[in-house]
């Protein structure tokens, strides 16, 4: 992104962003008729409801020329919940161009969108220099949606002055979303990470929605605007522009489902802010219950149904990829342990599903385990009986069988159950959702086609470097495209509620299955 290779080598996330900054910002102002554009305004809705307005992520650029409203249409829709998915909804979208007055309608039926809220713009101005392309700027639109109606189905449409949906020749454009139930009922949510833009990632797409998933959980590596995933400034293939194809192929699912984002190192992106994460905040709205002053956006969580869900930010801890190590100064991992005694002190929560991007076992050549994801949090996971960890960041699926002290507590065949309040934890990584894939040093072993072998032979990423391990608790390995289907089946006070997890090939075929139980509280 324009750092000198051997600058990059020796400068923190921040450190880049500052280098940037002072080099292209003073070009940017010298060419004249430069501003910095904010908000429009956040809307929320229901009756009663306030407005809520959102702080923008602001980005200086050159001033933009409307165009007439009637030949703009917006595109690349996605949902994120608000920190309680019973009450809360973003609706995000994308416009090529700067439009006037952009807003939401929202309604119970298709033809009653009587409610009209407006909605917040968040421009993002990448000049040329920075990365592959030419100046390019982006428009990022959200809208805040509180105090709905939990378990209920909202039709909305969005648009600008001079693009209503609520016309009847736009009707076509109107999509709806679903809130969480107000008590537990059972459910199914979907999984992957390292999508990217690609035939592959269109057709998981596709057989995720097909899931009917409550909501779908993308562990990292998102669009691949920085290919390089380093977090340097010197990664020349950035490409801002990347994140409009990706935006437009995802809103197939994403329009109806939420799709809850967690950060790997792609999608750290030096130019926009000293954190790297100032194109994600223009672009997603997640919940902000994350830890106060840790500078990490992708960290939050939320609960729906009997189930806690928890995103967090390895970059914080990586060893591996260190360009933001250390970045919270420790607040993110006194959070998540908050957090975790909160999940297992409630009444109302039997599961607790954790997400993020390394992963904390996997035997890929490419980038095998992260010794700073065990050091930090794997003590916490088995501490307070985490039910399912769900990485990806390696290329292909692969799955543990139960892990408790860095061994294999108990073998978790195919189809087996793992019960986590006496046995341990279990990891499964997802990241092959459309990316290259990577490789395996044992033979590939799944549903149907199982080759187990005794050990593995792998690596973990220290603060020392690689160091060789040989392991036993590789269960599952499948090298091709393919995703996680998680059903939640609740149940009885003192009676067993499950997950049922499943690993979905993109041919449809299923490549694995088990089963994660406890007593209903």
């Amino acid at each position: 992104m324009g750092v000198p290779e051997q600058l990059a080598e020796r400068m923190s996330m921040a450190e880049q962003h500052e280098y940037l900054r002072s080099k292209f910002s003073r070009r940017t102002m010298m060419r004249g008729g430069a501003v910095t554009l904010g908000a429009v305004v956040g809307g929320a809705f229901v009756p009663g409801a306030t407005a809520q307005a959102a702080v923008p992520a602001q980005a200086t650029a050159p001033a933009a020329e409307k165009v007439d409203g009637a030949l703009v249409a917006p595109f690349g829709r996605h949902l994120a919940f608000g920190a309680d998915p019973r009450t809360e909804m973003t609706i995000s979208w994308q416009v090529p161009v700067a439009v006037d007055k952009p807003f939401v309608r929202i309604g119970a039926h298709p033809w009653d969108l009587s409610h009209k809220i407006p909605a917040e713009v968040r421009t993002l101005h990448t000049p040329a220099g920075v990365g592959a392309s030419a100046d390019h700027t982006q428009y990022y639109v959200h809208a805040k949606l509180t105090h709905l109606r939990p378990g209920r189905t909202y039709y909305y449409g969005v648009g600008h002055a001079g693009f209503d949906p609520a016309a009847p020749h736009l009707l076509g454009t109107l999509g709806t979303f679903t809130t969480a139930p107000a008590h537990k009922e059972p459910f199914t949510f979907t999984a992957f990470g390292d999508q990217g833009v690609s035939y592959h990632a269109l057709a998981n797409d596709s057989l995720i929605l097909g899931q009917n998933p409550a909501f779908h959980l993308h562990a990292g590596d998102i669009a691949y605007g920085d290919p390089a995933g380093q977090g340097k400034a010197s990664d020349t293939g950035f490409d801002s522009r990347t994140w409009d194809q990706f935006l437009a192929q995802t809103e197939t699912v994403a329009k109806q489902v939420p799709w809850m984002v967690s950060y790997g190192n792609h999608d750290m992106e030096a130019w926009y802010s000293p954190n790297g994460y100032g194109g994600e905040e223009a672009r997603f709205t997640l919940p902000d219950n994350g830890p106060d002053k840790a500078n990490l956006p992708g960290v939050y969580s939320f609960v729906y149904g009997n189930t806690a869900v928890v995103s967090l930010d390895p970059n914080d801890v990586s060893f591996e990829i260190p360009a933001n190590l250390g970045i919270s100064g420790g607040t993110q991992t006194k959070w998540f342990e908050a957090q975790l005694k909160k999940f297992r002190a409630s009444a109302d929560i039997d599961f607790v599903v954790v997400f993020f991007h390394h992963c904390a076992y996997c035997t890929s050549t490419a980038h095998a385990s992260e010794g700073g994801v065990r050091q930090e949090w794997v003590p916490l996971f088995e501490k307070y009986q985490v039910d399912l960890v769900i990485n990806g960041h390696n290329h292909q699926y692969e799955r543990t069988d139960v892990i408790k002290g860095n061994q294999v507590a108990k073998k978790l065949p195919i189809g087996g159950t793992a019960y986590p309040e006496t046995e341990g934890v279990v990891y499964v990584t997802a990241g092959a959702a459309g990316r290259s894939l990577y490789a395996f040093s044992a033979p590939d072993s799944y549903e149907g086609h199982e080759h187990e072998v005794d050990s593995v032979a792998s690596f973990i990423n220290t603060k020392d470097g690689k160091v060789n391990e040989t392991v036993a608790w590789s269960r599952v390995r499948y090298l091709d495209y393919s995703f996680l289907r998680v059903d939640v089946t609740p149940a009885p006070k003192g009676r067993l509620t499950t997950l049922t997890v499943r690993g979905i090939a993109e041919s449809g075929e299923q490549v694995d299955h088990f089963t994660v139980a406890r007593k209903a509280r």
